[in-house]
């Protein structure tokens, strides 16, 4: 039956692939596809009162290559780190004890999910490697160029060849952006 039910979740996910945007799952989703298919998982830790997450939302978020690039190399994750949301990561179960409905739309407790992954600012985004251990949280607002350095420098392993601050800022001197900038409305 687990089975059946993480292939009917791979189906909905490529389903939606074929749909404009980026392929949201829930956390405790994206772990259960991750278990059966492995592939890195991208968090967008957001809350609702944020101004930059929604400008991440609006301006990179829809960016058709940064779309494409996610739908086809990640388990993306919309967490809404104040939320209520309740999640199971690495055999410990996490939530919002403290949550109140009635402050939905503005300021409300952390998820305990987000205290354990380090959160500290909004937006920042978490990459997970394909077994679902943290490999880094990149805080603030990322344009899709800014982005797409953290993307592929997930997805295709090769964060693993840097091994300091002097490569890592080598890497990004030498980084060219290839996705393209939204064209305005």
């Amino acid at each position: 039956m687990k089975n059946t039910v993480l292939i009917m979740l791979l189906c909905i996910a490529t389903s939606v692939s074929a749909q404009k945007g980026v392929n949201w799952l829930s956390m405790n989703d994206a772990l259960a596809i991750q278990a059966q298919d492995p592939k890195p998982i991208f968090i967008d830790m957001y809350t609702s009162w944020c101004g930059p997450c929604k400008m991440l939302d609006r301006n990179t978020f829809s960016n058709e290559d940064v779309i494409n690039y996610m739908n086809e190399h990640y388990y993306a994750v919309k967490f809404n780190a104040e939320g209520d949301e309740k999640v199971t990561y690495m055999g410990n179960n996490f939530g919002n004890p403290r949550y109140d409905p009635a402050k939905a739309k503005r300021r409300n407790t952390q998820h305990d999910f987000a205290k354990h992954m380090s959160i500290r600012a909004y937006p920042t985004v978490v990459f997970l490697n394909e077994k679902g251990e943290l490999l880094t949280a990149v805080k603030s607002y990322r344009t899709p160029q800014q982005l797409e350095l953290y993307l592929k420098l997930f997805a295709t392993g090769d964060y693993k060849n840097l091994k300091s601050n002097e490569e890592f800022a080598a890497y990004t001197d030498n980084f060219v952006p290839q996705f393209k900038e939204k064209k305005g409305k």
